[in-house]
């Protein structure tokens, strides 16, 4: 396995960076963005973005028809109603419709189901306003500033810098490093939280993000990336049992599964995938992932 790598080191040029490479797209993307621009090309997509390498062409979508997306999106209400006898006595049609695709009216709603951060927050009441108070580590503080305009520059909520989304995330982000003081701030939380907030508002993006880290990825974000390297491990093992002409091939070359599988799962294949698979991914994650 390739050394273990700190995540809240910055710069370093003798070790394995998820944020080398996330420079170095970042720059792409602003020359991308200000040719747009020039250009006259920027237009919205359904999900909010506004060019870039997450921009979803419509012309190229296949919506789903509107009369099975209200039949789902009645299933799944008829869920969240009875959220705890589902879970209890049909866990399996849960999942089944998770994979199908959760409705995106229901969606927001459904995460925080899934990964609890609802319970989180009705039992932690006046919590998230009470982090926002504190002053914050000052290292954690920089690095947050430093990284918000890295997050998703082509979606309209964090375009502007300095504007209100921008100004949630971080909050988000500082709230976090008090909660969880010991691993504090990692970069690749930054378009995890993103995500999030994309879909609804910033206290209960906040509890998912804790629910993420601490249920979901527990050690993904402390230094040494040691729960990210285990996974790298099994991520290897099913590369040896499923595709073996590939593994040999990577074996050989001396490819190790942290040289380029840590973006993927730090950052939960957020600027991996095409946007639609991206939900998709994180309909099963938050149903499956733990």
């Amino acid at each position: 396995m390739a050394n273990a790598v700190n995540p809240h080191d910055h710069f370093d040029p003798d070790a394995i960076h998820y944020e080398d490479e996330v420079d170095m797209e970042d720059s792409e993307e602003e020359e991308e963005e200000a040719s747009n621009k020039q250009n006259g090309a920027l237009k919205t997509d359904r999900y909010g973005f506004m060019g870039g390498g997450q921009f979803t062409d419509p012309e190229l979508e296949s919506p789903i028809p509107l009369e099975i997306l209200r039949k789902r999106e009645l299933k799944w209400l008829d869920m969240l109603e009875n959220w705890e006898k589902w879970m209890s006595k049909r866990f399996k049609k849960v999942k089944e419709r998770c994979r199908k695709g959760i409705p995106p009216s229901i969606r927001p709603r459904a995460w925080q189901y899934l990964c609890g951060s609802k319970y989180l927050m009705e039992h932690n009441r006046g919590v998230y306003e009470a982090y926002l108070k504190e002053q914050g580590e000052p290292r954690w503080i920089d690095d947050i500033k430093k990284d918000l305009h890295r997050q998703f520059p082509f979606h309209e909520m964090f375009a502007a810098r300095g504007g209100h989304g921008q100004e949630d995330l971080f909050r988000i982000l500082k709230a976090y490093t008090i909660h969880n003081p010991k691993d504090g701030y990692c970069q690749a939380q930054g378009p995890i939280a993103a995500v999030l907030l994309m879909h609804m508002p910033a206290e209960q993006a906040f509890w998912c993000l804790v629910s993420i880290c601490d249920k979901y990825l527990p050690g993904y974000y402390s230094p040494g990336l040691e729960a990210v390297q285990t996974d790298g491990d099994v991520l290897y093992g099913l590369l040896k049992k499923v595709v073996p002409a590939t593994y040999k091939h990577l074996k050989k070359q001396k490819v190790d599964p942290i040289l380029y599988m840590t973006e993927w799962f730090m950052c939960v294949f957020t600027r991996t995938l095409p946007w639609s698979s991206v939900l998709r991914v994180w309909d099963m994650f938050f149903c499956e992932g733990k």
